[in-house]
């Protein structure tokens, strides 16, 4: 359906009776909030599964696995960040980034939430390895610079009259450039390439958050059941949280004071 029809359908009940747009207007504000909410909460999953790995794979016992300044790795350490399942670990969450969105919108609201949660996890789990490469205080810097321009540029899309649909493809078109970019740069190894691919990442989802944003608010309906709207809030949620993810990442490799 159009999204003109939805906004239509929105303020109309059935038979053509008139829905009070005050009572649209509280749909949609209790729409966005439960996409923050579950954004927030993979979020904070995905911060302490990240501490809690790096805490169990680092030890100031000395291992066979000597790290730096006195650190070693534990046994876990090893098998996160050196064995070859740091492929596994770093590709899973991409995998789960797929079955979501092949999925989503046939599970139930709870499965889908339990599926959110996990790649949250796994994600954290991926991300543990910044802990080896800068600063815990760099780490928390940047955390709050994204977290700050985060809600600026989502409030933005959020209360802006402009249209920006028209960004989608354009942004869409980028992003596909750093994916294979930054493939291709795994094996270059490239310095040059990865400050162009980081200051690029940081304006296109920069841009992704303001679209996504108007576009989950475009997308509302106040005639979704509670399972199509829970669904709803979830998968936008993803695309909020990755949209975060990837900024704080982009943001930390400019910006991170490393070890």
């Amino acid at each position: 359906m159009p999204d003109s029809q939805r906004n239509v359908y929105g303020r109309t009940g059935f038979g053509g009776a008139s829905v009070p747009a005050a009572s649209v207007d509280q749909g949609l504000r209790s729409y966005m909030l439960s996409v923050y909410n579950y954004m927030s909460l993979g979020l904070a999953i995905t911060g302490f599964v990240a501490i809690g790995a790096f805490m169990m794979a680092v030890s100031s016992t000395p291992t066979e696995y000597a790290l730096r300044g006195g650190m070693y790795l534990t046994s876990f350490g090893y098998m996160l960040f050196t064995s070859p399942l740091k492929w596994v670990v770093m590709l899973a969450p991409l995998g789960m980034v797929f079955f979501l969105s092949a999925r989503l919108h046939t599970m139930s609201v709870s499965t889908a939430q339990i599926a959110f949660y996990v790649f949250a996890g796994l994600m954290g789990l991926s991300l543990s390895s910044i802990f080896l490469v800068y600063t815990g205080a760099s780490i928390g810097r940047v955390f709050f610079i994204t977290a700050a321009a985060f809600g600026a540029l989502s409030l933005w899309g959020y209360t802006t009259k402009r249209n920006l649909s028209g960004m989608g493809t354009f942004l869409m078109m980028g992003l596909i450039g750093i994916v294979i970019a930054s493939v291709v740069n795994i094996f270059l190894g490239s310095s040059m390439v990865q400050f162009v691919v980081s200051v690029l990442g940081v304006l296109i989802f920069s841009g992704l958050t303001a679209y996504d944003t108007q576009r989950l608010k475009e997308e509302y309906y106040a005639g979704d059941d509670g399972a199509v709207m829970g669904r709803k809030a979830i998968m936008g949620a993803l695309s909020l949280y990755l949209n975060f993810i990837n900024l704080f990442t982009m943001l930390l490799s400019l910006f991170g004071n490393r070890e």
